[in-house]
């Protein structure tokens, strides 16, 4: 049996031998090619990139060669780049996408493909689409027109232009004449020889742990968060560093620690860098944000008169915001965040360097900047756990989602949001946010209240609303 290839959120991810296949890369390289060329029949160049990941080298060389016998040019990358490194070269080099093989944060065992469009933004669904019945098509025996000559794979090098980017819309000078001291963790990851080399170039003191290619990412899965980062709160606390930043195994997400090694979560990191860009660069265009990523970017907004955008969860529709200049920062509480100015796609590198930036321009910690926004507009405590569901659990609970409850465990329910999945807003400024997962039967539950102690108590009413 065939197996369908789905473009998720981010793309398509499979484990390695099992779904992620060569004989599946091909099916949907072909599927890509198929919708370029319907795109662009002639002259079109579509840009190939990796993670680190085992295997990378072997599918961007078929990938090429692919792409080559519809008449495509390759535009190949040779080593291992950010995400957000490909989007920029997507728009630099006027190229018609980006094929970038990577399973992000994901454990070692996957990989996966993030397709680009001709503007760096990740596909839309409209576009995946298009692809996965292009995959269909190429499945049926199908012919779709294929060139006469094969294109010539032509190599491409994004670090540098990408690099002298960054320079021109993050302050490295000021983290430089604050002597900031910083700790930067790649994870095995793209990233390496970014974040730190640019710091460096400009005389920053600025160390590096995990800078080297490991295909299994340490034994365990790339992502910057909390309980990964023990490695890097060392070598900080060796270094008295200010800050330490990370980015996953393809650098498009972001983890921040701060000076006392406290790790601050992607929302606070969000809210921060949000009021920051309003007070640094005077960006009162507007803020985009998902329906589940904290409101206290709401109560911001409010407080600096800016136009909120709230959008489903997926960060290709915080890039259409960008591409619009409709918000002067977009972010999702999964740690991904872009800026005006810059690519429609999460940028990890970027978001580890301006916190540098906040840290160093404002003379203070994260903990204390963040004190003083909550002194400015109230505190706001968010939390997501997942929740694994029996099969007759989860048949219950979807028709649950489908209600639409007006009180919930004593709390009248001012606001029912279906943006995406189920989100119930409380009269105090609380909420949770019920999304089932559509590739395994996991609810995700976003909560989060104006106290800890109402988050703990929101949490067990969350969680015994999904079991009741």
């Amino acid at each position: 049996m065939v197996t369908q290839i789905k473009f998720g959120t981010s793309g398509w991810r499979a484990v390695m031998a099992d779904e992620f296949t060569f004989l599946n890369v091909r099916r949907a390289v072909n599927g890509i090619a198929r919708y370029v060329r319907s795109q662009d029949a002639s002259g079109a160049r579509v840009i190939i990139g990796r993670d680190p990941r085992f295997l990378g080298e072997t599918f961007c060389a078929m990938t090429a060669d692919i792409l080559s016998s519809y008449g495509i040019t390759p535009l190949v990358i040779a080593d291992a780049a950010p995400t957000p490194a490909i989007a920029y070269a997507v728009i630099r080099e006027n190229a018609n996408g980006a094929i970038n093989f990577t399973a992000s944060h994901n454990p070692p065992e996957y990989n996966g493909i993030k397709f680009s469009t001709l503007d760096g933004a990740p596909a839309l669904p409209e576009i995946t689409r298009k692809i996965e019945a292009e995959i269909a098509a190429f499945d049926s025996g199908v012919e779709a027109p294929k060139s006469q000559v094969g294109a010539l794979a032509k190599a491409l090098d994004p670090k540098p232009a990408y690099l002298t980017r960054l320079t021109e819309i993050v302050d490295i000078k000021a983290i430089k004449r604050a002597g900031l001291r910083v700790v930067f963790d790649p994870l095995w990851g793209a990233a390496r020889g970014y974040s730190d080399s640019i710091l460096r170039d400009s005389g920053v003191e600025a160390a590096t742990i995990h800078d080297y290619r490991d295909v299994l990412f340490g034994g365990q899965a790339p992502e910057p968060d909390d309980h990964l980062l023990d490695p890097l709160r060392q070598r900080m606390r060796a270094s008295n560093a200010h800050i330490g930043i990370a980015t996953d195994g393809d650098a498009d997400r972001f983890g921040v620690v701060d000076s006392d090694g406290t790790f601050f979560q992607p929302n606070y990191i969000i809210a921060l860098l949000f009021d920051y860009l309003v007070e640094s660069r005077e960006w009162k265009n507007g803020v985009g944000k998902s329906v589940a990523t904290t409101n206290l970017i709401n109560a911001l907004a409010r407080h600096h008169k800016v136009e909120l955008h709230e959008t489903p969860v997926g960060f290709k529709y915080v890039g259409e915001l960008i591409k619009q200049d409709k918000i002067a920062i977009g972010g999702e509480e999964s740690a991904g965040l872009s800026i005006r100015y810059h690519v429609p796609e999460k940028d990890g590198v970027l978001a580890g360097l301006l916190c540098a930036e906040m840290v160093a321009r404002r003379g203070n910690s994260l903990g204390r900047q963040l004190r003083e926004l909550f002194a400015k507009v109230g505190s706001y405590y968010p939390r997501r756990e997942n929740f694994r569901l029996t099969p007759e659990v989860k048949e219950k609970f979807t028709g649950k989602m489908q209600s639409n409850p007006e009180d919930f465990f004593g709390r009248k329910v001012t606001e029912v949001v279906r943006k995406d999945g189920l989100k119930l807003v409380f009269e105090d400024g609380s909420w949770i946010c019920y999304r089932l997962s559509g590739t395994e039967p996991v609810v995700r539950v976003y909560a989060e209240a104006r106290t800890e102690e109402g988050l703990e108590k929101l949490s067990a009413a969350a969680k015994q609303w999904i079991f009741e």
